[in-house]
C-alpha cells in the first residue's frame, strides 16, 4: 500500500529516489524499464501530454486552449462533448470555439433518451420535483452517441459524480474533463480543499453527520409508530 500524499520528500519529482519510503510505489522499480508498461499508442499519448504540459506551464494557456493544443498534437480532428443539461450555454460556447479552431465537433446532452427516473427504481420522494416527470441522466447513451459519430477524443463538461464514471467506462474514445460539477462552489470543487480548515471544515465529518441524522429521523418515526 502506498501513501504518496503523506510523503514529505517526493523524490520521484526530482529524480532523487535513492532513499524512498518503505511503501513507495517507486521502490525496486527500474525507471528505464517502466515505459515498457505502456503500449505504443499510450507512449505516444503520454509524449504528447508531456509536450502540452511544457507548453502550458505558468498559465500560458487556459484549460480550453490546453485541450485544443493536446488534441491537435495527438492528431484528433473529431471531438465529442458530453455535457450536463445545466451546462447547455457553456456547451454551446465550447463547441463554437472548437469548431472555430478547425475541429469537427459532436455533442450529447445528459438527458438524451428522455428516460423516466422511475425505471431506475427512484421513488417520488427521492426526485427533485416529486410527481413531475424527470428524465434520468443517460451517460451510457452519451458515450454511445459520440462513439457512433466517430469521435476520437471526448470532453466531459459538468457531468454529475457517478454519471461521469459511467461515461468514462463506456466511451470508446479517450476522454478529458473541462469542468467538474460543484453547484455549491460555482463549479470550482478544489476550493473545498483550500478552505477545509476554515469555512468547509464540516467536510471532515460529513458522512457521520449526514447519515447519523437520517438514522435519528428513522428512529423517531419508529418511536412515534410504536406509541
Amino acid at each position: 500500500m502506498s501513501y504518496c500524499s503523506d510523503c514529505l520528500k517526493k523524490g520521484c519529482c526530482s529524480g532523487e529516489v535513492d532513499r524512498p519510503p518503505k511503501d513507495c510505489p517507486t521502490l525496486g522499480k527500474d525507471p528505464e524499464a517502466l515505459p515498457a508498461a505502456y503500449s505504443e499508442k499510450e507512449r505516444h499519448t503520454a509524449k504528447m501530454a508531456a509536450i502540452a504540459e511544457a507548453e502550458s506551464w505558468k498559465g500560458k494557456f487556459t484549460r480550453v486552449e490546453d485541450i485544443m493544443n493536446y488534441a491537435h498534437l495527438c492528431g484528433y480532428r473529431i471531438l465529442g462533448v458530453a455535457f450536463c443539461s445545466g451546462f447547455s450555454s457553456e456547451a454551446k460556447i465550447l463547441v463554437s470555439i472548437l469548431r472555430a479552431n478547425g475541429f469537427t465537433v459532436h455533442s450529447a446532452i445528459c438527458k438524451n433518451g428522455s428516460i423516466a427516473k422511475e425505471c431506475l427504481g427512484v421513488e417520488r420522494h427521492q426526485k427533485l420535483r416529486g410527481a413531475q416527470f424527470e428524465p434520468m441522466c443517460n451517460p451510457v447513451g452519451q458515450a454511445e452517441a459520440l462513439d457512433r459519430a466517430g469521435c476520437e477524443f471526448n470532453i466531459v463538461l459538468g457531468l454529475c459524480v457517478g454519471h461521469d464514471t459511467l461515461f468514462f467506462k463506456h466511451s470508446q474514445a479517450p476522454c478529458t474533463v473541462l469542468a467538474s460539477k460543484d453547484r455549491a462552489l460555482g463549479h470550482n470543487p478544489i476550493m473545498a480543499l483550500y478552505t477545509a480548515d476554515s469555512y468547509y471544515s464540516r467536510q471532515y465529518d460529513f458522512i457521520k453527520r449526514k447519515y447519523q441524522a437520517v438514522e435519528t429521523e428513522q428512529e423517531e418515526k419508529e418511536r412515534q409508530i410504536g406509541k
